[in-house]
């Protein structure tokens, strides 16, 4: 079905949205009415989402949405949300959606604002005054018709967290993710419908089942893609929207990570400059020092792998164990002992594993289905964005640039089961372009989502305008990062509707 097609039916959808005593109604097909009908969030002890969600005064619903947007009068499925309506209805401005990335269950975001990271947060506590606050858990993730093919926690990690040194390194990710694929085959009707297209679809359908002439939206990460692409389709029902550390919009898809191998290695010299100050952390007394450690940690990993917790730690997995996206002190901190460990064990030295990596390495090692994770709705996500290279082109990509990436070119061009996958995607990737207004939020040295990729969107998005955070390295900055000059920006335009008159550089603070 053509673009115009689709548009249409999604259009017919929405535009039968009508307000009905104790919920919100529309006819998405057939002339049967839908209501959301909203409810208590807990579902029982073991549901701390629910429990978190009803805490703070939010109810939950479901509503159906079209598998396949082509065929709207075809097989549907279900959508969970969250709504915690504005304290203040004499001066609501309308809904708030809130996307708090991975991609990954986002209900709780409506949580997540009202209380901050760090229990509560001056702005956030405004908007919610002023704003009813929605999460929507996007297709086939947490409780909305989740999508799993049985992968083991401990298979997927194998191949995600994964460096190949080699072209036999490289093979056996290339079998772990032909495996893994080859589990989603019985599921190969749904695959081809978990693109971002489709999950905007979906918010534009709840924007009708709201009764909302339009949206605001607050997305991190992954959720400033989901953003910009419901900008590109619905642009007409768009309100104010924040993304903050937004992605190259041409990056989501199987090749999400493949830009990001300088960013993560610009965090590590920015590690190495913090531990080069505390010289009683015995890592060298400059940044110069402190990286010649860590390569000589990785030459003797390299030389005899270590088990830690149960895991045989190779050269393949430290690139994975080396990452970190947060420079606060008790980050770093932390980071340190992580390294100190792995170090010593390198050395043959008894460790005593920090908490933070004995769990990471306990998922390593995790045998069993953890759907919770969702990495099978993930997986199917990047590959209905776009298409996948063959399996030979990643090897060579990661060969080009072993050089110029020794620690993490290989873990971010690493092969997914995308090159593998039971469906091509069934549509084009949406290309950003438009003159709309949006506010962009990142740190300078995001090393997840990069600067280039930052300025990427912000060329996509001619209308924006950008607040960077300099010489922070950090990914997701507001509510994470007290900064009175990001938090003002982002108050003026979601409270007033007043956007920067040019783009903005903030300072770290303190």
């Amino acid at each position: 079905m053509s673009e115009n097609r689709i548009q249409r039916s999604v259009t017919a959808l929405v535009a039968a949205g009508v307000v009905v005593a104790g919920g919100a109604a529309c006819e998405p097909s057939g002339g049967e009415r839908q209501v959301i009908a909203w409810h208590d969030c807990g579902t029982g002890a073991e549901d701390a989402i629910g429990a978190r969600l009803s805490a703070v005064g939010a109810q939950c619903g479901e509503f159906s949405a079209p598998l396949d947007y082509a065929d709207p009068g075809g097989r549907t499925i279900t959508i969970a949300v969250a709504r915690r309506a504005a304290t203040d209805q004499t001066r609501r401005l309308g809904t708030l959606v809130v996307q708090t990335g991975g991609p990954g269950p986002s209900r709780d975001g409506v949580p997540m604002v009202i209380e901050g990271p760090e229990g509560g947060h001056p702005g956030a506590a405004e908007l919610a005054e002023r704003y009813d606050l929605v999460g929507m858990d996007p297709r086939f993730f947490g409780a909305s018709s989740p999508l799993e093919c049985g992968w083991k926690t401990s298979d997927y990690l194998s191949l995600a967290q994964t460096a190949p040194v080699d072209r036999a390194g490289f093979d056996r990710t290339v079998a772990v993710a032909g495996e893994l694929a080859r589990r989603c085959e019985p599921d190969r009707d749904l695959l081809p419908h978990a693109s971002t297209r489709d999950v905007a679809r979906d918010l534009d359908l709840l924007r009708g089942l709201l009764n909302e002439s339009e949206l605001s939206f607050l997305g991190w990460s992954w959720g400033t893609y989901v953003g910009a692409v419901y900008l590109q389709m619905f642009g007409e029902h768009s309100g104010r929207f924040v993304l903050d550390s937004a992605l190259d919009p041409r990056a989501p898809g199987p090749d999400l990570t493949r830009a990001t191998a300088p960013a993560a290695s610009a965090a590590l010299q920015d590690w190495a400059r913090w531990a080069a100050g505390r010289p009683e952390l015995g890592w060298g007394a400059a940044p110069d020092a402190v990286l010649s450690t860590i390569d000589g940690m990785l030459e003797r990993v390299a030389a005899a792998p270590v088990t830690l917790a149960g895991v045989a730690v190779t050269r393949e997995l430290m690139p994975g164990l080396m990452l970190t996206v947060d420079d606060s002190d008790a980050t770093y901190t932390d980071f340190a002992a992580q390294l100190r460990a792995l170090s010593d064990a390198s050395l043959g030295v008894p460790v005593d594993l920090p908490d933070s990596l004995a769990a990471k390495l306990a998922l390593y090692a995790e045998n069993t289905v953890l759907p919770e994770l969702g990495f099978s709705a993930t997986v199917a996500n990047q590959c209905a964005d776009r298409p996948a290279r063959d399996t030979d082109a990643y090897f060579t990509d990661i060969e080009d640039h072993r050089a110029a990436e020794p620690i993490y070119g290989a873990l971010a061009r690493r092969l997914t089961p995308c090159s593998l996958w039971p469906v091509r995607p069934t549509e084009t990737a949406t290309e950003i372009s438009n003159e709309l207004p949006v506010l962009l939020v990142g740190a300078e040295g995001d090393p997840v989502a990069p600067e280039p990729g930052q300025r990427a969107m912000r060329r996509a998005l001619a209308g924006s305008r950008s607040v960077t955070l300099k010489k922070a390295v950090r990914h997701g900055v507001y509510l994470f990062e007290r900064n009175q000059c990001v938090d003002d920006a982002i108050s003026r335009y979601l409270l007033d509707g007043t956007l920067p008159v040019t783009d903005l550089n903030c300072t770290r603070e303190g």
